[in-house]
């Protein structure tokens, strides 16, 4: 390994690897001197458009390669934990797309690897390192939406359907991310209830409910077999409103609109009710510079190795989410009944 510099190698190439190889092969003190895919037609891909960086079927070479300090996991979810495992043993560090595990288990012995290892661990919840998710979050947190009532998120689309996991597993992980990271805050227990149109067993569209702190409250709906590509999520204040649809060209709208309560004057010393009145004023749509998000995770996880810095994404916070997850598994099995998150 040269001084100052991560050298990676990339295990899977297929619907988002791509995404991750492009933007890491861009990151200044970075290479990726390998991409480990089992598929021909993947590797042919990697060799043409990358010349600098070698296509192999065999995760054993890149595992053993005592240059190789970090692995960059782009695989079905059921496999990320043995092959992350794998390489915290071998002594690499681990950027593992999400989720980071399929249990709290299994995400507790990764844990406890890289700490023994000193090594970082990140999951690849991309919109943690979106600049309108972090202005929403900025946004909560100054207190101009007013007290939090509800939280609302939809992610959906006629999309590709996967057959090792459900809709849930599969984009819920976002949703759940930005929830957390908007409201500081984890959720205490979810409920979820779904449908397998598609497979059997296999839910194409779920709904969450979450329960946070503070009597917030928070809904997702998930679906890969929906007429419209939504991605959005709606904060309600007592104050005012907004709105962050990744998909509109203004990222962030925040809605001056809300209920008032008024007490109507009156000439007697006597209480009187109070009237519930409708507000409604500008809308604001702030300028928000938006770089791609991809590039910020690549070039976050390079420092955080390089500096030692823990990760925004670190094991932690994909511990919470795999925590909430697995409780709406449990839920999503056993007809939508609470289950509380651990």
């Amino acid at each position: 390994m040269k001084s100052g510099t991560v050298v990676a190698a990339q295990v899977g190439c297929g619907y988002w690897g791509p995404n991750l190889l492009r933007n890491f092969s861009a990151v200044r003190n970075c290479r990726v001197k390998y991409v480990v895919e089992v598929s021909e037609d993947r590797r042919k891909f990697v060799d043409s458009s990358y010349p600098k960086t070698r296509a192999i079927e065999e995760l054993k070479l890149a595992m053993k390669d005592p240059e190789v300090n970090a692995l960059i996991i782009a695989t079905p979810a059921t496999s990320h934990f043995a092959i992350a495992k794998q390489a915290l043993e071998c002594g690499k560090h681990i950027f593992v797309e999400k989720p980071l595990a399929m249990s709290v288990v299994e995400v507790d012995a990764l844990i406890s690897l890289a700490e023994k290892r000193e090594l970082t661990v990140m999951a690849g919840h991309t919109f943690l390192y979106n600049a309108a998710v972090d202005y929403l979050r900025k946004l909560v947190a100054s207190g101009e939406l007013g007290k939090i009532y509800y939280l609302y998120a939809q992610r959906l689309n006629l999309g590709v359907i996967r057959s090792d996991v459900n809709a849930m597993w599969n984009l819920a992980p976002h949703d759940i991310s930005i929830l957390m990271h908007v409201l500081g805050k984890k959720p205490l227990a979810v409920c979820a209830t779904g449908t397998d149109c598609i497979q059997s067993g296999i839910e194409d569209v779920v709904f969450l409910n979450l329960q946070f702190p503070d009597r917030v409250q928070a809904s997702i709906h998930v679906s890969w077999l929906d007429p419209n590509k939504v991605r959005k999520t709606t904060v309600v204040g007592s104050k005012k409103m907004a709105v962050y649809d990744d998909v509109a060209d203004d990222k962030i709208a925040i809605y001056n609109k809300g209920i008032d309560r008024l007490t109507p004057e009156m000439p007697f010393d006597e209480v009187t009710p109070q009237r519930l009145v409708h507000r409604a004023g500008d809308i604001l749509l702030p300028r928000i510079e938006i770089e791609e998000p991809v590039k910020v995770e690549a070039a976050h996880f390079v420092d955080c190795i390089l500096n030692r810095r823990p990760p925004v994404s670190g094991p932690q916070n994909a511990r919470a989410v795999v925590a909430v997850l697995e409780a709406a598994h449990r839920s999503l099995k056993n007809r939508g009944c609470v289950v509380e998150v651990l």
